[in-house]
């Protein structure tokens, strides 16, 4: 099938579904590009419908990911360059886009693991660093991730790009701040406040048990609520005129020590 029309049906309702609101009424969200459309299938992620357009594609993979989206039930469409131009979000599209299910993440489906690495993300607004956030959480290895008093959607467009569509393979959990602290507590998981108010460094800090590092909002950093009721604080040493880093780099700082610390795998790949 080929659609020539801005009018289609099947067009209109996806194009809504970059609107936040249309995605929480839907339970449905929109991902664009390969490498977002390709992992979502690989954690077996619900997508309904794949709209495509050749001549925009980038690479040589393209039409394989299709055929596979096609024998695991998925409606693969064709449009022409003017309709897709409708539905694209990027600047300079790859010619893929998918609507997907959303998944609901209950802090009860998280898994508990004995001496796991979490990590806490509290009232994170800005959707690039919070997709930076789950990139790094799942390249260190990160036994799951519990976003905070949500300030942003975490199926919002610049998220998923962001995450480069690891938001589908890390284990994750959105609640309030006193739900997380008391499910760290129940699971014997000791709270690490990333904070410039400590006087104790990252790397004088031992990661090896169970913790979950708690990072908090970009400008005013985490709550009163996370430390009081935090284990210890940590902080990452300032060098130059700047008194903070990024949350997206601190956190990857902080995740990566945790994984020296705990011995990287020898069959770690680099990938690009």
């Amino acid at each position: 099938m080929l659609i020539t029309s801005l009018q289609n049906e099947r067009i209109k309702y996806a194009a809504k579904l970059w609107n936040r609101r249309s995605r929480d009424e839907e339970k449905r969200t929109l991902l664009e590009g390969y490498r977002a459309i390709t992992r979502a299938h690989q954690c077996r992620m619900k997508i309904e419908e794949c709209f495509y357009c050749p001549s925009l594609f980038l690479g040589e993979n393209e039409n394989s990911l299709l055929a596979k989206l096609a024998e695991s039930g998925t409606t693969v469409t064709e449009t022409t360059d003017r309709v897709f131009a409708k539905l694209a979000y990027r600047d300079r599209p790859e010619g893929l886009i998918a609507i997907a299910e959303i998944r609901e993440h209950k802090l009860e489906d998280l898994p508990a693991v004995k001496n796991g690495l979490y990590l806490v993300a509290e009232r994170i607004e800005k959707p690039g660093n919070l997709g930076a956030i789950l990139r790094s959480a799942d390249a260190a290895g990160a036994s799951g991730i519990i976003v905070c008093d949500k300030c942003t959607d975490i199926y919002n467009p610049n998220v998923i790009t962001a995450s480069t569509g690891t938001l589908f393979s890390v284990p994750l959990a959105e609640t309030s701040s006193e739900d997380a602290a008391s499910w760290l507590k129940k699971n014997g998981i000791k709270a690490l406040a990333a904070t410039p108010h400590t006087d104790k460094n990252y790397t004088d800090i031992d990661m090896k048990s169970g913790i979950a590092i708690i990072v908090g909002a970009e400008q005013y950093g985490l709550s009163e609520f996370w430390m009081k009721n935090s284990d210890m604080g940590v902080r990452i040493p300032m060098l130059g005129l700047a008194d903070s880093l990024n949350v997206s780099t601190a956190t990857t700082i902080l995740l990566y020590e945790a994984a020296r610390q705990r011995g990287f795998p020898k069959n770690n790949k680099i990938l690009i």
